[in-house]
């Protein structure tokens, strides 16, 4: 079994400074706060909510490096999931269009 995850000294502080800075965006600073909350806490896991605002602010491109850090820390503690199942019926394979 893997070894639970916590948000290290770095992490916690570039969460901290994200969470601080007044111009930082919605995503970054609920990304932040969920690392932040991660600090000494094993047994918590991110979000799906939280996962996806680390995701979008590491996508975007105004997104600073301490944003960016605190985001990735809370990503990585987001438990990973089963890949979904095609929408198709069948193999999954996409079928070809008649000529």
């Amino acid at each position: 079994m893997a070894k639970p995850k916590v948000t290290g000294k770095k992490a916690a502080g570039s969460a901290s400074k994200t969470l601080t800075k007044s111009s930082t965006g919605k995503n970054s600073k609920s990304a932040a706060g969920s690392a932040l909350s991660q600090t000494k806490a094993p047994k918590k896991v991110t979000s799906k909510k939280a996962a996806s605002a680390a995701s979008k602010a590491l996508q975007d491109g105004r997104t600073s490096k301490t944003s960016k850090s605190a985001a990735g820390s809370t990503l990585s503690q987001r438990p990973k999931t089963a890949a979904k199942k095609s929408a198709s019926k069948g193999t999954g394979a996409r079928a070809k269009p008649k000529k």
